[in-house]
Parts: C-alpha cells; structure tokens; sequence
C-alpha cells in the first residue's frame, strides 16, 4: 500500500490578486511561505520520496520539507496546474482580469482545444493524472509527499472516483462541474492510500494551517 499525501502549494502572489507574469514563475507570498512551514512541521516522520511539481510556487511549497528531512530523495513530476491559457495571457495581469477568458475556455468545452503557447488541453491534463498514477505504482514506497497544485489535484481525485480515461466534451463538463464544487485551500492536504486498483482518500485537511494569519 503506497500513502501519498497531496499538498496544495502556499499562498502564491496571483492567489493573493497581484499581477502574474508566467503561470510557472509565480512566488510564494510571505503567508504562503509560512503555510509552507507549517506543512513541514506537521510531517513528523521522513517520507520515502519528496516530489514537487517545476512551478515555482511548488517548489517553493516543499522547500521546508526538504531543509527538514534532507537525505530523503527528491523529484520533479509533471504533476503541475492545468494551464489552460496560454502563457501570453498572464504576463501582467491578475486572476479576477483573466476571468472573462477562463470563462470563454470553459464555456468552449473542447477537450483538445490547445489556447496558445504554453497552454495544454483538457486531453493533456489526464494524460499527466495518469502518469501521475502510473509513477507512484513505479515508486515501490509506503510514504510519498507530492507537493501540487488545486485543480492538479482535484483531477487526480476526480480520475480516481470515475475509473474511466474517456475524453469527450461530457466528461470534460462533469470535471468542470466537480471542481466547482469544492475547493482546496493552499497548504492543505488530500491523504490517498493506493493498494493495486482500489484508491481510498481523506477529506481537505487545513486544520495545521488554523490560528496562522
């Protein structure tokens, strides 16, 4: 049985409504710096692997850890945010300004639609869910750390409920709709416990980041 512990990236400056320049490049806010911590100090034993995605929100996210526990292996996955726009679309510009385009993304429900340049389609985003799956079972470990990203990893929750690797405009609807319906705070965490086929998960745990502003 393999237990993966999914961790939301802290705080980055486009959550917090500033200005994005490129969807990888984006940092950490102070407050996301500490809930960076914070995730760190609840972890109280090394796990067997680290791994983060390349945004730099995320590697920013697992730093602490890593400082806490450094002879634990560490690796780069493809377990990114579902960027959808292209990376032109950012530069300079802030979440609530890109509304009215991720709107038009959504509203197109075209599962191979490519935006632009550094924009991947809804087809691609499984592609790497599955991926992601297909290399934890490669990993032969008990404990793993992935620190991700929210739609990231409300798709690998979502992949694990449905059991189907149909890409159609239907399905691309349903995703939509079930990622709308709850949220995953930065810094919090989904606990997955995976034995052969059957993937058992944990609710949103954020209670390690309460009494911390």
């Amino acid at each position: 049985m393999i237990n993966v512990w999914l961790i939301r990236h802290g705080e980055s400056e486009a959550n917090a409504g500033l200005p994005t320049q490129h969807p990888a490049k984006t940092p950490l806010t102070p407050k996301g710096q500490r809930q960076a911590q914070q995730v760190a100090a609840i972890i109280h034993h090394p796990p067997d692997w680290i791994i983060a995605s390349p945004y730099w929100r995320a590697q920013q996210t697992a730093q602490p850890l890593r400082d806490r526990f450094p002879a634990v292996p560490f690796l780069e996955w493809p377990v990114q945010e579902f960027t959808y726009l292209s990376v032109a679309r950012y530069h300079d510009t802030t979440i609530q300004q890109r509304q009215p385009l991720s709107d038009d993304y959504w509203q197109r429900n075209d599962p191979f639609y490519v935006d632009g340049e550094g924009a991947e389609s809804f087809e691609n985003l499984l592609l790497r869910v599955e991926t992601a799956y297909a290399q934890l079972y490669k990993l032969h470990a008990d404990r793993v750390v992935i620190f991700s990203h929210g739609r990231f990893i409300r798709a690998m929750l979502w992949a694990a409920l449905t059991g189907t690797t149909i890409v159609d405009a239907r399905r691309m609807q349903q995703f939509q709709s079930f990622i709308n319906s709850f949220s995953v705070p930065n810094g919090s965490i989904l606990k997955l416990q995976i034995q052969a086929n059957d993937i058992w998960f944990s609710g949103i745990e954020i209670a390690h980041l309460l009494g911390f502003p």
